[in-house]
């Protein structure tokens, strides 16, 4: 009877605590059905049955058959409660979860060690940042959504406990086995990072667990091989290594792992591992720190522990010292047998067993194992690898890259004009990605050599050097210090050179320098992976703002907490759609109607840049050069922009010219050019030409009258095959223009008629009169006017006239096959007739550029005269120039630029804002900018190619149609 009343004490004892203490992290939302569930399958279990719930066993998805076996037992003889997956894959890993689960009586609780992701242990899953870049990051809502998303993809794929996060604070840089895992040295930052990483995956809906207690941030041994010493005394272990356990212990941490060390200062045992630790483990962890979770031990089979004892013993040991998962047991039927035995013996009291199954079981209903389904596979890799990670990814290097030396303020980078950028790659991993964006931003060489001197000669021909060390981010604990050969070779380019060093590896390998007296610039980049070196190069040209502080110390230079910020320069930076507001998804259609022109022979290639907000979401290239198919368009490919060369040339010459003052809108040609003075267009106005509204000829072929009136070829009396003194205007390959002929070309300009009446007429006449006025005034031609005050600063180092001597054939995109005045394949030479008779220098054709370089100069433009950290243009000259002045004559057109169609047809979609201008060229290029949506699109392609004929690009409307896609793609 006596015994009876006690039993009914207990129950009534146990559920007033329950009741009572609604703060329980295991606790469910349903406290009572998840009591009754816990009471009913323990009352149900035998011994044998409850001891087994305390074994967590690794299971592999990449082994044999006898692997699977093996686990198969341990679950039907032994009742295991859970499995700890390592590595695999994910689709093999759901099936093996799905079967597991379906054989045992008891559903396991599942774990993973996924602190970065499951990418951690399997493949074909997500990575995300380490903890070490994380800790550089200020903003907490960022940790807090990379916890809650790598709380998705664990739960998608059955995990209950992510084993994450590691709060130890890695005060010891030598650390073997936590560095890069560790959010850090600082106690409050790492606390912060870690109780954000907590929420955000507790609220996905798995269960956290702070490892590894209670510290394992100082040591500089590997728990998996031997037994690390903590040496502090335990007022500091305390005040810094407990402190976040106690603070994510207050706001409900699921569970704690418990490390393997030897900590003298909380155990006086010498030797004796802290997960054997009865003062750890019970008085410390759950008696001081009032932990209610569960505890875990780190895995039995290390040799931190499996070296003080024998197995099973060292499982009883454990659970004797108040842990209740014994993790990766080196023998779990002898340890299942020892503990049995304890138990009959009375070593182990039914409550103690109690206690910790009974949490076991808690937590078991709590992550929805009393209602199990099992995992489907169909779209398991797409859940894994969701367009959302990469978006975060972004936002968090974004937010980490740290700058920690700034002399002079070289970064970031301006000036451009007076810049000769090399680029050196250290390391022994690839750089390709960051080398390549960085040439997204100015002319960049990568400069190698064998030996020492013969770099530092090559460099010689520079004036910045940017050194990326590039180290494996395949995992956590690669090498990343600087090599002795790599060090001595930064020193000695530093001296000569302005350097700019960016460190794509842990920060710690900043304590190997020396001294950083001549580095100009050091740049933290914290891992190697793709979207690391992109927004990193972004960073260095200030595409992109800088925010990151260090999260440890590094040597003598660089303390915790360093990092220097800056703005971005309102430079185009690159990243995912979803990031300003449009979609990925739907911005596939302009994949399936580029390639639809391409197929269907509108046009060899084609390259194709969308941006909005000041960001490139879309820069792709289809096609190839010819339709012989020899070469796929490229990036460093330059197209033959035809007329957009009037709003990338001359108009942004006239602009700075109405900006001083040397003319107005209303200036006459009469008084620009005095020859003009007795023409019938003395009284025609800048606003007039370049609105198109001023009677001019549409187009006048000047070629015609150089060619034999028989042969229809170039004649004689015009052109050489070789260049002499009179004959040096190069119009194509082996074909000299007479000099004198561009005099001749601006006086059947001047003396043509005007037409009859008073319409809109596009014309390329102004700008031929234009070209004559700007060159005059600046007493230089304008090829190299253009690129002294916009091109070179602006970083358009792939935008220039006369490509051929520039740039290889192999990267310039030929236009056709001319059977009518050259008679020649087009190829480094500008199309039109009229500009190539210039010496190929047209006000109004004649540019070759890329996409890239194109939106540079629109995304200015959209800026309203500002790019990079410079203002080109004012405010005020943009809005004049991008105002129909004619719309009441139905003339849509501003001063230079076209606008949108005043009726249904026009040169838009007709589904943009009439703020937007742009204009296209002959070749079939296209380039528009939208202020109100704030987008850029460029489309430059070679449609004349082979023969100019029939415009299908514009009969099929497919740079419209695109357009139209690009505004479909709109989702904010």
């Amino acid at each position: 009877m006596r015994y009876i009343l006690s039993l009914i004490t207990i129950i009534i004892c146990s559920n007033t605590v329950i009741s009572q203490d609604s703060s329980h992290p295991l606790f469910a939302k349903d406290i009572q059905a998840q009591k009754k569930w816990v009471d009913s399958l323990y009352n149900a279990m035998s011994l044998e049955e409850k001891v087994g719930q305390l074994f967590m066993v690794r299971a592999f998805s990449n082994q044999t058959k006898a692997h699977e076996n093996e686990i198969a037992k341990l679950i039907n003889e032994n009742h295991i409660g859970g499995l700890i997956f390592s590595t695999g894959g994910p689709v093999r890993q759901a099936k093996l979860n799905n079967l597991y689960q379906a054989i045992s009586k008891t559903p396991l609780l599942i774990g993973m060690d996924a602190e970065w992701g499951l990418s951690m242990r399997l493949d074909s899953t997500y990575a995300f940042p380490w903890n070490m870049t994380l800790g550089a990051i200020r903003d907490n809502k960022l940790i807090e959504r990379t916890g809650y998303q790598i709380g998705e993809h664990c739960k998608r794929i059955g995990v209950h406990f992510n084993f994450a996060p590691v709060v130890d604070i890695n005060t010891n840089p030598k650390n073997p086995i936590i560095g890069n895992r560790s959010f850090g040295e600082d106690r409050d930052n790492v606390t912060e990072k870690a109780l954000a990483f907590m929420k955000g995956m507790q609220d996905a809906g798995v269960l956290a667990n702070a490892k590894h207690f209670p510290g394992h941030g100082d040591t500089e041994s590997d728990s998996h091989k031997t037994l690390p010493t903590i040496s502090f005394d335990e007022k500091r272990i305390d005040s810094v290594e407990l402190y976040p356990y106690r603070k994510l212990i207050e706001k409900g941490l699921s569970s704690v792992m418990v490390a393997h060390l030897n900590v003298p200062s909380l155990e006086p045992r010498s030797g004796f591992p802290s997960s054997l630790s009865k003062h750890i483990v019970s008085d410390i962890l759950k008696d001081s720190l009032a932990f209610k979770g569960l505890i875990f031990t780190d895995a039995l089979e290390m040799k931190g522990v499996s070296n003080y004892s024998v197995p099973g013993e060292i499982d009883l040991a454990a659970f004797q010292a108040g842990n209740d998962v014994l993790l990766i047991s080196e023998d779990v039927p002898k340890a299942i047998d020892k503990i049995i035995e304890a138990y009959n013996a009375k070593d182990i009291s039914e409550e103690r067993l109690a206690h910790s199954v009974k949490k076991i079981l808690m937590a078991k209903y709590k992550v929805g194992l009393q209602a199990y389904s099992p995992i489907g596979t169909a779209t398991l890799f797409d859940d894994l690898n969701r367009l959302k990670d990469d978006l975060l990814y972004e936002e968090l290097l974004e937010n980490a890259i740290t700058v920690v030396r700034n002399k002079s303020e070289v970064l970031p980078l301006r000036n451009l004009q007076t810049k000769k950028i090399a680029y050196v790659q250290f390391g022994d991993d690839d750089g390709s990605t960051f080398y390549n964006e960085l040439k997204k931003y100015s002319k960049v060489h990568q400069v190698k050599a064998e030996k020492l001197d013969e770099l530092i000669t090559k460099l010689q021909n520079y004036n910045t050097v940017i050194i990326g060390l590039h180290r494996s981010n395949k995992h956590a604990w690669e090498k990343f210090e600087f090599t002795d050969k790599e060090l001595v070779w930064l020193y000695e380019i530093a001296r000569t050179n302005t350097v700019i060093l960016d460190v794509f590896t842990r920060p710690y390998a900043l304590i190997d320098l020396k001294t950083v007296e001549n580095i100009d610039g050091i740049v933290m980049s914290y891992q190697n992976s793709t979207i690391a070196q992109e927004k990193s190069a972004q960073a260095i040209f200030g595409a992109i703002p800088v925010k990151g502080t260090l999260p440890v110390s590094t040597g003598d230079y660089f303390k915790v907490n360093d990092g220097m910020t800056y703005n971005a320069l309102n430079s185009l930076s690159y990243g995912l759609p979803e990031r300003v507001g449009m979609s990925s998804e739907i911005l596939k259609r302009v994949d399936s109607i580029a390639q639809y022109a391409v197929d269907n022979k509108m046009t060899p290639g084609i390259q194709l840049l969308i941006a909005r907000k000041g960001k490139v979401i879309y820069n792709k290239n289809f096609g190839h050069h010819t339709y012989s198919k020899k070469q796929a368009v490229k990036f460093e490919d330059v197209y033959d922009v035809a007329s957009l060369t009037k709003i990338l040339a001359t108009l942004p010459l006239m602009m700075e010219l109405e900006e001083k003052g040397a003319v107005s809108l209303d200036t006459k040609l009469s008084k620009m050019l005095p020859e003009y003075a007795s023409s019938n267009k003395k009284n025609v106005t800048i606003k007039q030409m370049l609105s198109h509204y001023a009677r001019l000829k549409p187009w006048i072929p000047f070629y015609m009258a150089t060619l034999d009136s028989v042969t229809k070829k170039p004649d004689s009396k015009y052109y050489r095959r070789k260049a002499t003194s009179k004959f040096n205007i190069k119009v194509a390959e082996d074909l000299y223009l007479r000099k004198d002929y561009p005099d001749s070309i601006q006086k059947i300009i001047k003396d043509s008629d005007l037409l009859s009446r008073l319409r809109y007429r596009y014309s390329d006449m102004p700008y031929y009169i234009l070209k004559k006025y700007i060159e005059k005034y600046y007493k230089k031609p304008l090829d190299e006017l253009v690129q002294d005050h916009f091109y070179q600063s602006i970083g358009a180092n792939y935008t220039t006239y006369n490509p051929s001597v520039k740039f290889s054939n192999l990267n310039i995109i030929p236009t056709e096959i001319d059977d009518y005045y050259r008679y020649q394949k087009i190829h480094g030479y500008v199309h039109d007739m009229g500009a190539a008779m210039q010496n190929g220098v047209g006000g109004h054709a004649g540019v070759f550029s890329n996409a890239n370089d194109v939106g540079k100069i629109m995304q200015m433009y959209l800026q309203k005269g500002y790019y990079g950290g410079k203002r080109y243009l004012n405010t005020e000259t943009l809005d004049k120039f991008n105002t129909c002045y004619y719309c009441e004559d139905d003339n849509r057109r501003g001063i230079g630029f076209d606008k949108p169609q005043l009726g249904d047809e026009g040169p838009t979609c007709g589904c943009l804002s009439m703020t937007s201008f742009g204009h296209s060229g002959f070749t079939g290029t296209y380039a528009w900018a939208d202020p109100e949506e704030e987008i850029i699109y460029i489309f430059l392609a070679n449609r004349t190619y082979p023969k100019a004929g029939k415009n299908l690009l514009l009969r099929e409307n497919i740079r419209t149609n695109i357009q139209e896609a690009i505004y479909e793609a709109i989702i904010d």
